[in-house]
């Protein structure tokens, strides 16, 4: 077990500078303005990486796929290259690139070292500048030849964006199988694009809302060990699983803090409300945040830790709410018609995403964190669960059919969702932070 996590999880590539001649300033000729309404996606040609087999076309199409499936990116199909590049080290012939429309130019080497690594290289070019606008080298083992095509896509929508990436990361969520009547629900992990599923629990109890730490190869999730929800912490590189707090009462929605230092949670009452608590995780004291009749639950932290974002019925229906990281000055931000609930801050600080029902449906929105600006993403017969990539630029949710649930992605703008393949029926998505 150990060995597997260590495997999936530890950076195993390096990364060196191959060339900086010729590479453009800051604000390159080719780019891609992500902060427009509308985007124009990139023409871009990625020729396939030389490598004497087909493990250079296979990172080369994984690279293409990233890049296509943020929207931002629209690889030229390789049947209209006019050059066939030979040495990734030369400049190429930049006029029959720029004849095809292909604004910028991805090429690249895979090379089997002597100690049984791999090293991967690759350029990105301005075709109509004519210039380098990056070249970078890694070294990884072979198993790990996924994680370096997710690491060179995130390094090209950075170089052409200006934001950070979301390609090298990884999305644990609950794996649902069999019948209505014998659900079973594991914890699984898998990279952004569906690849690599790995199970994390036998299925043996009743798992939900696993949540990825911001600072630690480690998970928060609620399981139903002993018939009574309980909040639990699990170690991803030893598989160790420890019980957060032996409270009386059933504890649910956990989620960790941005430090990594504590998970927030909801511990039932007697009376059938519930209230939001902290633990330390350092010294495993607890602090209680709401102290009302209602049901006060799905707490999630601004990025700076300053402030908690929060669903509550005290009003009478499940709305939004914001307040102290202390529990303090609890200010209702939502009031649209219908019910809002599973409220997540994004990791930009900018918006907070929600799932809202009214009129029959369930929608996955965002809105700006003093309640306005409001925008429903999707809709359907019951969307639900939006958790953020790490750049703020992409959300996950799942969708519950007759076919059962779902993961999907959507973009900021709405326009762009894609389903993610999983093995089985899948629910409770959670991003997790660019890998280290």
């Amino acid at each position: 077990m150990k060995t597997l996590f260590k495997t999936l999880f530890s950076v195993l590539a390096t990364v060196a500078v191959v060339s900086t001649a010729a590479v453009l300033p800051a604000r390159a000729v080719v780019e891609v303005n992500i902060n427009k309404g509308n985007v124009d996606p990139l023409p871009i040609a990625l020729t396939d990486f030389l490598s004497g087999d087909q493990l250079g076309a296979e990172i080369t199409s994984i690279i293409a796929a990233d890049l296509e499936r943020s929207s931002l990116f629209a690889p030229i199909d390789k049947k209209a290259f006019i050059e066939k590049i030979s040495n990734p080290d030369v400049a190429p012939r930049f006029e029959d690139w720029k004849v095809i429309n292909a604004q910028a130019l991805v090429t690249g080497r895979i090379t089997k070292q002597p100690d049984g690594r791999l090293k991967a290289e690759f350029r990105l070019w301005d075709t109509f500048a004519g210039q380098q606008l990056a070249g970078q080298q890694f070294f990884t083992t072979p198993e790990n030849k996924r994680r370096v095509a997710h690491i060179i896509a995130d390094a090209i929508y950075e170089r052409l964006t200006g934001e950070k990436g979301y390609f090298d990361t990884r999305i644990v969520f609950v794996d649902e199988s069999g019948s209505a009547q014998k659900r079973v629900k594991r914890l699984a992990i898998m990279d952004q694009d569906g690849a690599n599923v790995r199970y994390l629990s036998n299925g043996k109890d009743l798992v939900l809302t696993p949540r990825f730490s911001p600072s630690r190869q480690e998970i928060t999730y609620m399981s139903f060990a002993g018939d009574r929800p309980r909040v639990y912490l699990l170690q991803l590189e030893t598989g160790q699983q420890e019980l957060v707090g032996n409270f009386p009462g059933m504890t649910i929605a956990p989620r960790f803090s941005p430090d990594g230092q504590k998970v927030v949670m909801s511990l039932l009452q007697d009376d059938g409300s519930a209230n939001i608590y902290t633990m330390d995780l350092r010294s495993r004291t607890t602090t209680r945040l709401t102290n009302s009749q209602a049901i006060d639950t799905s707490a999630s932290y601004s990025p700076d830790g300053s402030k908690i974002v929060f669903e509550s019925d005290r009003g009478g229906r499940q709305q939004i709410y914001v307040m102290g990281a202390d529990g303090s000055n609890p200010q209702r931000i939502s009031f649209g018609n219908g019910s809002y609930s599973t409220p997540v801050w994004s990791p930009r600080g900018d918006l907070i995403a929600f799932t809202k029902q009214s009129g029959g449906q369930f929608s996955i929105g965002v809105m700006k964190t003093d309640g306005s600006g409001e925008r429903l993403l999707t809709s359907g017969f019951h969307n639900e669960g939006p958790t953020w990539a790490p750049n703020g630029r992409v959300l996950m949710f799942f969708r519950e059919s007759a076919a059962g649930a779902r993961l999907f992605t959507i973009d900021l703008t709405g326009r762009n969702e894609r389903q993610i393949q999983t093995p089985n029926s899948a629910s409770d998505p959670a991003w997790s932070p660019l890998l280290n």
